[in-house]
């Protein structure tokens, strides 16, 4: 039976798994088909105009700063191919055994797939996968990154598909830009929602706040 991954999991297992991911990358590099990231850069310069009328003033600056900062730092040189661009936790199968053991069963829900920056799929699975959710976590408040998983996180991805040092310059913006992403895109569902929407729309102010955090990290964690 599959599952989804338990938000309680311990990150050394769930981690421990999730390399696979990158190897999925890998497999993905034989791809020679195309269709650009459709919530990428161009998505968000075309829909912010939509939703800033609902913002107030400091709202309504952050967005505009936050993309004239993305729009200085495209980073159109990094390794690009194939990405899911939605990877949370909750899109991620696990399938249990009778042992009581566990194996990574699959992925789900591709909907936003597309071309980019293999960084910026990392970026979106780290702002999700590695942080505070909830309560303190010794100090750190929700959103915030703990560290030692994230580092985790990275050196797995990094034995299967090694980072460069392009990519590690690019990681701060690169954390930002998958913030900004998920921010501008529930902040257009919760002001835009769609005719029939049967989906109750997230509460935009959770990655409003984990872009503030990322824009004040410089030094986010790294592979050692």
């Amino acid at each position: 039976a599959f599952d989804w991954l338990p938000f309680a999991s311990a990150i050394a297992w769930r981690i421990a798994h999730f390399s696979t991911s990158s190897m999925c990358r890998l497999a993905g590099q034989s791809f020679t088909g195309g269709q650009d990231n459709p919530r990428g850069p161009h998505w968000w310069s075309v829909t912010a105009p939509h939703v800033l009328p609902f913002l107030d003033e400091p709202t309504r600056t952050l967005l505009e700063d936050e993309l004239r900062y993305q729009a200085a730092h495209r980073h159109a040189a990094l390794p690009r191919g194939p990405i899911h661009a939605d990877l949370f936790r909750d899109n991620v199968l696990f399938e249990d055994h009778a042992d009581g053991s566990s194996r990574l069963g699959g992925f789900i829900d591709y909907y936003f797939a597309g071309c980019d920056a293999l960084l910026f799929d990392l970026a979106v699975c780290v702002n999700d996968w590695c942080i505070v959710h909830s309560g303190d976590h010794n100090g750190r408040k929700p959103g915030d990154l703990i560290d030692a998983e994230a580092r985790v996180f990275l050196a797995s991805y990094h034995r299967v598909r090694p980072l460069t040092d392009s990519e590690h310059a690019a990681w701060p913006v690169m954390l930002r830009a998958a913030a900004l992403r998920f921010w501008l895109s529930r902040l257009y569902d919760f002001h835009l929602p769609r005719a029939g929407e049967m989906i109750t729309p997230h509460d935009p102010g959770h990655f409003e706040r984990i872009l503030h955090l990322r824009r004040e990290r410089s030094d986010p964690p790294w592979i050692s």
